[in-house]
């Protein structure tokens, strides 16, 4: 660390240095330490819009909550995680961060989390599964207290190759819906052996986060990679979850004919009357453009779908990992591969026509954008902060489960986020409360 400073402080000795040399003196292995630069600016801009993660972070700079706790953290690493990351080490802690998909790394932030903010971070944009586990099992050999995950790989990984870790975490957070399906597909099978607490399902999450963030950052990652028109479009969603439900508004703001794909008859029903078309993969495969899955389940897309797509059909996908399309399958289907753009592989079919999937069926809001905007993630990461907060506090006396975040943690982001828009609101008289409590009054 001695060495790190000294070469903070002689930009020209600095500059001498590879990345790997400084990423092995932080203990970090990340793509080139010289874009630290550019990452502090992006960090410090998505901090101007993250009011209530500076509010917070303030006051851990003065409490310092999580003092002598270590947090591991499998997240995307963006401007907005670095913001976290950042309020966490206020806090006390000492923070490692790899990331939660290979593609999904900004690789200026995280250049400047190591550089500027002494995060230690394992992640380097595009690296392969095998370098994704390195990754991930570095930031286990720092021994993590409390774990924050963003799909789950850093708990499942930990629940099968890394066991020895267990007896001493304390608990751990989650940030999206795979992640929770998973844990709680774990807990039915007694395989979770720490509690976790769903940060993904907390309202001042999930109905901003899932709906605004997802809606608005995947469109802009398909006209980033394609450029082009949605207006016009048959734009196909698969799921009408509240990621799916943020699409298809974004995309029907935009002007396009949104038709929305579902398993579930209420989903469907709801689709419906917000005012979309509601059909089967088979009819939609037919008349659609553009195509975006959002389910979080696998093999939404296959053969039998592709083989029913016009030519020029775009394929891509919002859902956290990359199996909701099934790409061995295209390629099978495929007699030649070529990309064509940055994150974009035309698939010329036998029969002539070409398919265009973007992004590697990975995230496209992180592969070929930056993510979601900081304001919304301003309320997510305001979760995980109090959440890290919370367990220190209370972890040990949590149950093995996976826990709901506490409702006053969920309204005090609420409330704060308002604060920062200057937004007031009423609050119920006595009588108000008296009669909502009570049951004797009638008609």
């Amino acid at each position: 660390m001695i060495y790190v400073l000294f070469l903070k402080q002689n930009p020209f000795i600095f500059s001498l240095y590879s990345s790997q040399v400084i990423g092995d003196l932080m203990n970090s292995d990340i793509n080139d330490i010289k874009l630290a630069k550019e990452g502090k600016l992006k960090i410090e801009w998505a901090d101007q819009q993250m009011p209530v993660v500076r509010i917070i972070r303030k006051r851990f700079e003065k409490t310092k909550p999580l003092k002598g706790l270590t947090i591991g953290g499998c997240l995307h690493i963006t401007t907005e995680t670095a913001n976290l990351a950042r309020t966490l080490k206020a806090g006390g802690a000492k923070v490692a961060l790899c990331a939660s998909n290979p593609l999904s790394t900004q690789d200026y932030v995280a250049a400047s989390l190591v550089k500027d903010f002494g995060i230690y971070v394992y992640a380097i944009k595009g690296e392969n599964t095998k370098t994704y586990y390195k990754h991930v099992n570095q930031v286990l050999d720092l021994k993590p207290d409390i774990t924050m995950d963003d799909g789950g790989d850093l708990v499942s990984t930990i629940h099968t190759d890394r066991k020895e870790l267990l007896d001493t975490i304390i608990a751990g957070t989650e940030e999206t819906t795979t992640g929770v399906i998973r844990f709680n597909s774990m807990l039915r099978e007694k395989a979770l052996k720490y509690p976790i607490i769903a940060v993904n399902d907390a309202n001042t999450k999930h109905l901003f986060d899932n709906r605004y963030g997802t809606g608005q950052s995947s469109i802009d990652g398909i006209l980033r990679a394609t450029n082009v028109l949605i207006a016009g479009k048959n734009f196909v969603v698969g799921g009408y979850g509240w990621c799916g439900r943020g699409v298809a508004m974004r995309a029907s703001g935009l002007g396009a004919h949104v038709i929305v794909l579902e398993v579930n008859p209420v989903r469907a029903l709801e689709a419906t009357m917000d005012g979309f078309s509601v059909m089967t993969a088979k009819q939609a495969a037919k008349i659609g453009d553009i195509f975006i899955t959002a389910t979080g389940d696998c093999n939404i897309i296959g053969k039998e779908h592709f083989k029913l797509m016009k030519d020029g059909a775009i394929v891509c996908n919002t859902g956290h990992f990359n199996v909701e399309i099934n790409i061995p399958e295209l390629k099978a289907l495929a007699k030649n591969i070529r990309r064509v753009r940055p994150f974009v592989e035309e698939y010329l079919m036998k029969s002539g026509k070409r398919i265009f999937l973007l992004g590697e069926g990975r995230l496209i809001n992180l592969v070929a954008a930056e993510g979601h905007p900081p304001t919304v993630m301003d309320m997510s990461f305001a979760n995980q902060a109090l959440c890290a907060e919370y367990i220190k506090n209370k972890g040990d006396k949590l149950p093995i489960d996976v826990h709901p975040v506490p409702r006053e943690i969920d309204d005090k982001i609420a409330i704060l986020k308002l604060q920062t828009m200057g937004i007031k609101i009423d609050k119920l008289t006595p009588e108000q409360k008296k009669y909502l409590s009570a049951w004797e009054t009638g008609t």
